[in-house]
């Protein structure tokens, strides 16, 4: 995968730093490290033409960069129309990598990613894990965050922190599942997952899937609805290139959102829930195809084989997603919806009973509906591009660690 298109100024990651001459100074090397990841190969010439420092000012920068192994230089560039030719700058393939892992209903992965955006390790375990105690779970995948670091560690990159995805709601702590229902967890702290002096960042999966679409997906507008669908149900909601989270970070339970009030019961306690009606589970039972571990790959073969009864809870299921949605479009007006995870593969039989539902009930124009290109992958690498955006947005923080 390509670096992602970061933007040239460093991203509000909540860690404002002090107007002092040394926050000034984290603040510049920011810019300097956002910049040539964004459009370099550049020269110290061209940094300083993109942010308006002296060329004096970004070559001590870009000197303080080069010793900590964030930037690297390729040599001379193509030559200027005038003067001598400045030494090509562009971000380190080695160095602080950021690991992101993913806590499923049925499989736990973990990549490493560097900070050119390329993912240089990956480990997937599947498996059930609905129903276990969180400590195996853990266990298991602090086995695969080892073995990931082990391999990225041969590439010369060293973790810069850890981000994990997981679904359900999480505490303001950043680090606490205060519940998941789907895999019946309650008040559970994965601050034991890895060593004391790595940063840690527990999130929802729909949260760090409708990152991963922000930032590595060109085109994607800066307001949008993202649907993370696979056994679960969840949703990201980005305005203005932000999540809006809600008072307790908990925006986004799309999955729970009743659409036949006196339907079946659903495990977070309601009755009806989308989830009833569209995860992969209640889509697998509708067309009669035994949940296993390639559930939508099987419904999307018999889907194009023309299997009616796959075909027809398909349809049914976009008709929930639909109703669903509808309140979220007319409450918030986003420019777009957007259906990421494992379900985003069947949307050639769900969007068009889901896109039907929304123009049928919306009270403005037709909101458009795309499907993520990243699908069931958005999550985990949105977790480790979030870590590598962290550096991005504060390298001094990195400086001098190995």
């Amino acid at each position: 995968m390509t670096a992602p298109p970061h933007e040239t100024r460093p991203r509000n990651t909540g860690r404002a730093l002090p107007d002092t001459q040394q926050g000034m100074r984290r603040r510049n090397l920011a810019r300097v490290l956002h910049s040539v990841s964004a459009e370099g190969p550049l020269s110290r010439a061209g940094v300083a033409a993109r942010i308006g420092l002296t060329r004096a000012a970004v070559s001590t920068l870009v000197d303080e960069l080069i010793r900590a192994g964030l930037l690297e230089e390729l040599g001379p560039e193509r030559p200027a129309r005038v003067g001598r030719p400045g030494s090509a700058l562009t971000v380190s393939d080695r160095g602080p990598a950021g690991i992101g892992a993913e806590i499923g209903v049925d499989h736990l992965a973990v990549c490493a990613v560097d900070l050119r955006g390329a993912v240089r390790a990956r480990a997937v375990r599947h498996g059930g894990n609905r129903g276990r105690a969180p400590g195996p779970v853990l266990e298991d995948l602090t086995a695969l965050i080892h073995r990931v670091v082990a391999e990225a560690e041969r590439a010369e990159l060293w973790p810069a922190g850890l981000a994990v995805a997981v679904p359900g709601l999480v505490a303001g702590d950043g680090r606490t599942v205060v519940r998941a229902p789907n895999l019946d967890w309650l008040d559970t702290d994965l601050g034991g997952l890895l060593p004391a002096d790595w940063p840690l960042t527990v999130d929802n999966e729909a949260n760090f899937g409708a990152l991963a679409e922000l930032w590595l997906v060109d085109g994607t507008p800066r307001d949008f609805l993202h649907v993370s669908a696979e056994i679960g149900i969840g949703a990201a909601i980005v305005v203005d290139g932000d999540l809006l989270r809600g008072a307790r970070g908990f925006a986004g339970e799309l999955g729970h959102v009743p659409v036949r009030p006196d339907g079946p019961a659903c495990a977070c306690g309601g009755r009806g829930c989308l989830e009833r009606y569209a995860g992969e589970e209640a889509v697998s039972r509708a067309a009669g195809v035994e949940p296993r571990g390639d559930t939508v790959r099987l419904l999307q073969e018999r889907a194009e084989g023309g299997d009616e009864g796959v075909r027809a809870a398909l349809r049914d299921a976009g008709t929930a997603l639909g109703i669903a949605l509808t309140g979220a479009v007319n409450l918030l007006d986003p420019e777009t919806v957007v259906l990421g995870g494992a379900l985003a593969g069947l949307s050639p039989w769900l969007l068009p009973s889901l896109e039907a539902e929304l123009t049928g009930r919306t009270t403005g124009p037709a909101c458009p509906v795309t499907v993520s290109g990243l699908g069931s992958e958005g999550p985990l690498l949105g977790a480790a591009h979030s870590v590598v955006r962290a550096v991005l947005d504060d390298p001094a923080s990195v400086a001098g660690r190995s």
